[in-house]
């Protein structure tokens, strides 16, 4: 396991690509199954084969719910999750870290089990990243606002059709996309009707005090994009683009 160079109470973004560019998720049972790693393996608590349990615990909930089996040992979780986004071949996550290398912990279970289930699912074989994930500690609070936005609206803004130009073109009509796209925590913060997201996101007293107001961060994200330089994107958010 990696040693990082940030401990209990840090902010971290971590992101990771597919090997060679190439899709992570091919499907939305694919996207529902990054959902479920977050959740589930977001614990101290590791069963053997743990999907594959969950499958027979929670029978028809598997495929739609997030829940906490009864019988399993109360949920003890190893990082907050503050903002993730899921593209076809990348994501990106905002963690808090709970526990001494909690975060390691969690993203070693999510990349495993990430490239088990599509290399069964899809009859395929190998890596399915590009290598180990990149974390970023998150240290400023303006840093944090920036990416936080930035995170949610630009990589949502890419898979609106006819892409990023378009999108920042129709800005409002792209924004509306945002927050409705079902693998991104935007929606849990704006429009609070997701009780997946809910469970996934939990507290989310750190994006109201960065955006007391839900409009804010729509126009703070607006002026980030048409102000922002391409080697700020790429710095921002680690030369992904």
């Amino acid at each position: 396991m990696r040693k990082e160079s940030f401990g209990v109470g840090s902010f971290v973004h971590v992101f990771n690509r597919g090997n060679r560019k190439q899709e992570i998720v091919r499907d939305n049972k694919d996207r529902w199954n990054f959902l479920q790693m977050l959740y589930y393996f977001n614990s101290d608590y590791s069963p053997l084969n743990p999907m594959q349990t969950l499958k027979k615990v929670l029978k028809s909930d598997f495929n739609t719910k997030l829940i906490w089996p009864i019988g399993w040992p109360e949920r003890k979780q190893l990082v907050n999750l503050h903002a993730f986004i899921l593209q076809d071949n990348h994501y990106h996550l905002v963690l808090e870290e709970l526990v001494e290398g909690g975060i390691a912990r969690l993203m070693q279970k999510l990349g495993t089990g990430m490239t088990n289930r599509f290399n069964k699912r899809h009859r395929e074989t190998g890596r399915l990243f590009q290598g180990a994930y990149k974390a970023r500690l998150v240290n400023d609070d303006n840093y944090f606002r920036y990416l936080f936005s930035y995170l949610h609206i630009k990589n949502a803004f890419e898979m609106y059709p006819g892409g990023l130009k378009r999108a920042v073109a129709n800005f409002d009509m792209a924004y509306d996309f945002a927050i409705r796209y079902p693998y991104s925590s935007l929606r849990y913060y704006v429009l609070k009707s997701d009780l997946n997201m809910e469970r996934l996101i939990g507290n989310d007293e750190l994006f109201r005090e960065a955006f007391p107001d839900p409009y804010e961060m729509k126009e703070f994200a607006r002026n980030s994009i048409e102000s922002m330089t391409f080697d700020e994107r790429k710095c921002l958010l680690g030369n992904l683009d």
